[in-house]
């Protein structure tokens, strides 16, 4: 008991700096085809879309998309830290697979461009890996879990968690014409044990949870 609240006592101290505890903010990367359109969103209560472009369309007369390879971003201002390029493919291909698993729910995914017919292009910005026991223990010790469940309250990351990072370009893939954009930041919620057990976890749920956003957005 003694020990946890001296790791818990430890951790608030780091947390007071919130840059110890947190992942960098998405930004407009300049290497996005849409970063001149992009504006900071007044929208975004919750800083996981702090950047974003829309036009005035209505979904539903889409009922076709391509989604385009999930592209890994090298540009200078990319926010991959330690992350190897291993974990960067895996994560690209994971995005791949459950972006096009729930939006096939919604849409005929095709690979031809026509009316009707939404272009989808996902560019892996950014990630960063749980911190390897400590993810686990910061939920679990007593200082630590008060931390993480004031966050998990307002929706913000958990201490020592991992996080994805990633741009969407939306196009009508008739025309080529950008209908929407933003870049945004996803994490498990701060008190999720489960996603703190191995590296790529959180990056893993963070992909998943963006998946829902954009199929929800969609509908």
């Amino acid at each position: 008991m003694i020990k946890n609240l001296k790791v818990g006592a430890a951790l608030m101290l780091a947390c007071s700096s919130v840059a110890a505890c947190t992942t960098p903010d998405p930004t407009v990367y300049s290497g996005l085809a849409s970063a001149s359109q992009l504006q900071p969103n007044s929208e975004d209560k919750t800083g996981r879309v702090p950047y974003r472009y829309q036009t005035n369309v209505d979904w539903s007369q889409y009922n076709r998309i391509i989604v385009d390879s999930v592209a890994v971003y090298n540009g200078p201002d990319n926010q991959f830290g330690k992350v190897s390029e291993k974990d960067k493919a895996f994560l690209a291909n994971y995005m791949q697979a459950q972006f096009t698993e729930k939006l096939k729910t919604r849409f005929a995914v095709v690979s031809t461009p026509a009316p009707a017919t939404l272009r989808l292009h996902l560019t892996l910005t950014g990630a960063k890996a749980t911190t390897a026991v400590l993810g686990t223990v910061t939920r679990i010790d007593v200082a630590g879990g008060l931390y993480n469940t004031v966050q998990a309250v307002r929706g913000r990351e958990g201490s020592m968690t991992g996080s994805v990072n990633y741009a969407v370009e939306i196009y009508d893939a008739a025309s080529n014409r950008l209908l929407s954009s933003y870049v945004t930041k996803q994490y498990p919620n701060a008190m999720n044990i489960g996603a703190s057990f191995t590296a790529m976890d959180a990056s893993m749920v963070g992909v998943r949870k963006g998946a829902d956003a954009l199929l929800a957005e969609l509908k």
